[in-house]
Parts: structure tokens; sequence; C-alpha cells
């Protein structure tokens, strides 16, 4: 790591307070982006870093940068089933319930990069918002410091495609499940930071749900009602 730089370009709050926090350990080796602006070739000329990891990030990844520096994004499932959007939420719904971190380089098929590295991933309690910090927690603690300690030479996806269409915002409306535990994964995959929460509509009204827990025999859910058409206060 002597010498080298290190970019982390990533959004929402739990992966900046770990860039920071990893930072704190490295610190003048590693780089913080958190704007998509600020992604620019002429800022990454200045730091000419070693490799730029994007722990989460919403927007296309141009070519002029994943071709001119090595990029590496994580995606949350065991590649290459799972490609594209959505990972979390399209596994849940499919009743999956365990799944790993790949970290991959970014190639200009979508997810469709050589693997450095993976890391198991337990996903069956908590809101998505928990999940996307337990997440960090291990791209930050081990997967980002393997990488820069061993430099692997990342390798060819193996297996059958499978690939997820990018969910909707229409689709987090509650529909009629078939048990306790499809309402309680509906639920709780739709609880983060700036994603849409699962819902119901009646009679004017929109009801939001939060806080989910499995019981027994009830799912518990925090509801707050608003009306159509009006987004409330988050």
């Amino acid at each position: 790591m002597a010498g080298k730089k290190y970019v982390i370009a990533t959004i929402k709050s739990w992966n900046i307070d770990k860039a920071k926090e990893f930072k704190g350990k490295k610190g003048s080796a590693i780089e913080i982006i958190t704007e998509h602006s600020d992604l620019t070739c002429e800022r990454l000329k200045q730091i000419n870093p070693r490799y730029i990891f994007f722990p989460h990030w919403s927007w296309k990844i141009p070519k002029e940068i994943y071709e001119n520096w090595e990029c590496i994004v994580f995606h949350m499932t065991d590649l290459p089933f799972g490609r594209g959007g959505s990972p979390l939420q399209n596994l849940l719904s499919r009743g999956i319930y365990k799944t790993k971190i790949s970290a991959l380089k970014v190639v200009e098929e979508m997810d469709a990069g050589p693997i450095y590295a993976k890391s198991e991933l337990d996903i069956s309690t908590g809101s998505a918002e928990d999940i996307y910090k337990r997440a960090a927690d291990i791209i930050f603690q081990e997967m980002i410091p393997y990488i820069i300690m061993n430099e692997p030479v990342p390798q060819p996806q193996a297996g059958k495609v499978v690939s997820f269409r990018r969910r909707n915002e229409a689709e987090s409306e509650l529909p009629g499940f078939d048990g306790l535990q499809k309402v309680y994964d509906h639920i709780r995959m739709l609880d983060a930071e700036g994603y849409p929460q699962a819902f119901l509509v009646n009679n004017g009204f929109k009801y939001k749900f939060s806080k989910a827990r499995m019981l027994p025999d009830s799912v518990k859910a925090e509801v707050m009602i608003v009306k159509e058409g009006n987004k409330g206060r988050e």
C-alpha cells in the first residue's frame, strides 16, 4: 500500500460513515467521493488511484473512467447469479436468505466483470437498511483491505447467468400474499434510506409500512397514513 492511493466513491449514510472511518485508519492514501459530479477524469488524474472502490453507486460508471483506472463494484449476489438491479429486493422476493457479496471489476457489460473476492452475507433478518449496514461492515472491514493488501487477479465469472430486473416504485405496493413471511420480507426489503416504502392504498389514503418484526403468528410494523398523492414526512 505504501505510496499508493485509493478512491472510495459511495453514497448512502452508512457507506459514507464507513468510508470516513476507513480513511481515519489509512490517512491520506484514501480519497472519498460522495457526489456524482465529483467523479471526473480531471480529479482522478490528480489522485492517480490504484483502485477506485464503489461500495454503493447509483450511476453508470463512464467508460473513460473504468478503462483508465481499475474500478471495483460490490454486488449483493453470488455472480453470475443475480446480475442486474435491485439485488436485495429480488433475492428476498424469491425467498432467498443466504447470499454473497461479489467484488468485481467494472467492464462494459453490467455486472459481468471478473471477480476479485466473495464474502458470505445472511439476509434472513433485519430491514434493508440493517442488511446494507452489515454488508458495509464486510466490504470495509474485510473485502477492501483484502484487495488492497493482496491485489488479487480477478477471475472470470463461472456458472449460469441469471439476470434480475430493477424494480420500480409501483412494485412496493403490498400485493396479496399467501403467508406472513412474504409480508414481512416485502416490508423489510424496502425499509432503508432513499427507498420507496411498502404501501397499501385504500379510500384515498396511502398506508406506508416500516420497522417490520416477525412474531410467532403475526407481523408487527409501524404505519404512516398520508393522503394519496401527498408524500408526507419521511
